[in-house]
């Protein structure tokens, strides 16, 4: 099979610079892959070489990632500013001239046949926040869902239960105030090393995959796309603010983790209630240690292990059940109306179509209708 080469293009939309990386025909089935956070488009490279060259492949970096403008994240809208420069983009007929012919209609007429010619949009980590963001505002854009490891529908920490109830008023122990500072210090300074155990490289084999030997020779691809990330108040991590609850620390209004926050990021009862329900299936791996029920980056579970100091226990505090509240919501999806299928995938980290690829390609290629070759 033809191996699936991209091409790198720069758009104006939404009032801002968007590089998108381009693969396939434009007459293809159309995919829009949406990376997650400390990322880029790069990191779909491993992907875009194992999918059919019939496929017509669009992966944006977000605002403030990659070679995309560095333009400020409002957290208050959630992750709209980033949903809203996705939906902008697809307007761009050179980039799905099969798509943007179908929204079109679907826009005009306020429906969806059936998803048809619309994009399966791929969504991994706070990607997969933006994508259920983008379905919630804009659904005649949407044909169908891949969820890669996503972000809770109730944000990220500072809820507890199935249905996202606030531990504290104001979210406190989530935002840009969780951010390691010397993860945050050394992203800005472009380290490269291994040794500490806070830098990007670290972070990267720790956290990013289950078994750093998934990374294989693209470790250094890789790598460069956690590295382009921009830093500072306007994007990663963003503000906070103190708190008189524990931790001491509170989402700001500016900023990426800010935006992830469930202060600024809570659309359940909204994705439940999208009229037209495009199949959704949500693939994540059973050993992933950021989107988790034991998440090592929720600080009430960090302080049920004694490494935060002052946790002030269970009852009060309890680690948020991540997956657990997206399994919750998308069976509310489900019986709504919608349809959607988990795939948990054994000894698999944060990273299912690098540590897995074989599975998310059939996963994927399920959903577009393409066959498998």
């Amino acid at each position: 099979m033809p191996r699936m080469e991209s091409e790198q293009r720069v758009v104006t939309a939404n009032g801002t610079t968007q590089a998108v990386r381009v693969a396939g025909p434009p007459d293809g089935t159309p995919v829009l892959l949406i990376h997650g956070n400390c990322s880029s488009s790069l990191f779909w490279e491993p992907l875009l070489r194992r999918l059919p060259p019939t496929l017509r492949v669009v992966a944006p970096d977000l605002r403030g990632y990659g070679d995309s403008a560095t333009a400020p994240v409002n957290a208050t809208r959630g992750l709209r500013d980033f949903a809203d420069d996705i939906a902008a983009l697809l307007d761009d007929p050179t980039l799905f001239p099969s798509a943007s012919a179908h929204a079109s209609v679907a826009g005009s007429t306020g429906t969806v046949s059936g998803g048809s010619g619309l994009p399966v949009v791929v969504g991994h980590s706070l990607g997969g926040g933006v994508a259920m963001q983008l379905l919630v505002d804009h659904p005649h854009l949407v044909g169908a869902l891949l969820l890669a490891a996503p972000v809770s529908p109730y944000g990220f920490g500072g809820t507890r239960g199935l249905t996202g109830t606030p531990t504290t008023p104001d979210f406190a122990g989530t935002g840009a105030g969780t951010a390691n500072p010397d993860f945050v210090a050394r992203l800005a300074a472009g380290d490269r090393d291994a040794d500490a155990p806070a830098s990007p490289r670290a972070v990267l084999r720790a956290t990013y995959v289950a078994d750093p030997a998934a990374l294989g020779t693209d470790e250094e691809l890789l790598l460069d796309s956690l590295l382009s990330t921009a830093t500072g108040d306007d994007n990663y991590p963003g503000t906070a603010v103190p708190s008189l609850n524990w931790p001491g620390t509170a989402p700001g209004e500016r900023g990426v983790l800010n935006a992830l926050a469930p202060t600024w990021f809570r659309l359940a009862d909204e994705l439940v209630a999208v009229v037209q329900k495009p199949p959704v299936t949500w693939v994540r791996g059973d050993a992933d240690v950021i989107v988790s029920d034991t998440s090592l980056f929720d600080l009430a579970y960090l302080g049920s292990l004694g490494v935060v100091p002052g946790w002030p226990g269970e009852e009060f505090c309890p680690p948020q059940p991540m997956v657990g509240q997206t399994r919750a919501v998308l069976e509310r999806y489900a019986a709504a109306g919608g349809a959607y299928r988990e795939v948990v995938l054994p000894g698999c980290g944060h990273s299912p179509h690098l540590e897995r690829p074989a599975e998310f390609v059939a996963e994927l290629l399920a959903l577009t209708g393409v066959p498998a070759v």
